[in-house]
């Protein structure tokens, strides 16, 4: 047998046991989310696949908006923008759903692979956390943007920035329903409850976002975690720091 043929049966040999592997796996843990040929779906909790398929409707906004529609998440979807090198033809804009949780300033536009992982991640993050440290609800996020046709760290050179696809969205806080504020800039270092609680969403959020950047990345991060869903996010890259 030659040594191509061997290498070949090996590998379907490997595929098949890895395929079992997941599947039983899944069957056992009654998690779907885990296998990587399974649907989507927004109301269930983030699998070990999670992050590809969420960056992977990127791909197919028709299939993104029913996700949404599915998920009892409103949204008004926006018309299609070019602008120079930027723009985006899969926009849409929350307007509510069933974590009734407010975007400050309130009209914030952004790719629907975006807005399906700020969906799951208000669902399944941010409130399970406040309820978990506060024993409270989270009202409001504060945001910087999303949109900005822009290249990386705003250079006149190199690569442009997600936000020049609006798939980027910058969180600089939280508000609780008693009026507590969570700032990024203000306590994100120590061992209290706000910190505890920046760090836990930032951990949570790296299960279903290709990029998440906090204030242990540089500088230019100290006020606010940067979520993007970049496009090599569909074959499992991730950067989570």
């Amino acid at each position: 047998m030659s040594t191509v043929r061997q290498a070949t049966i090996a590998t379907m040999i490997a595929a098949v046991i890895l395929g079992v592997g997941f599947g039983g796996y899944a069957l056992l843990t009654a998690r779907p989310q885990d296998l990587p040929w399974t649907s989507l779906d927004l109301t269930a909790p983030a699998g070990r696949f999670t992050g590809r398929k969420l960056a992977r409707l990127g791909q197919d906004f028709a299939q993104c908006r029913a996700l949404l529609d599915r998920a009892g998440v409103r949204f008004t979807a926006l018309a299609p923008l070019k602008e120079r090198q930027c723009g985006y033809a899969d926009g849409v804009r929350l307007t509510g759903g069933p974590s009734a949780i407010a975007f400050s300033p309130a009209r914030l536009g952004m790719s629907c692979p975006m807005a399906a992982g700020m969906t799951m991640l208000e669902r399944f993050v941010i409130g399970p956390v406040a309820e978990r440290r506060f024993h409270a609800r989270v009202v409001r996020i504060e945001h910087l943007g999303s949109y900005n046709c822009r290249r990386i760290y705003g250079r006149s050179k190199g690569d442009w920035s997600e936000h020049a696809r609006a798939n980027a969205v910058d969180i600089a806080g939280f508000v609780l329903e008693d009026g507590t504020r969570i700032s990024v800039a203000a306590d994100w270092k120590g061992h209290g409850a706000k910190a505890r609680f920046l760090h836990d969403v930032r951990d949570g959020a790296c299960r279903l976002f290709a990029t998440v950047l906090s204030p242990d990345y540089n500088a230019a991060h100290r006020d606010h975690f940067h979520l993007d869903q970049a496009r090599r996010g569909a074959a499992g890259w991730r950067s989570c720091r």
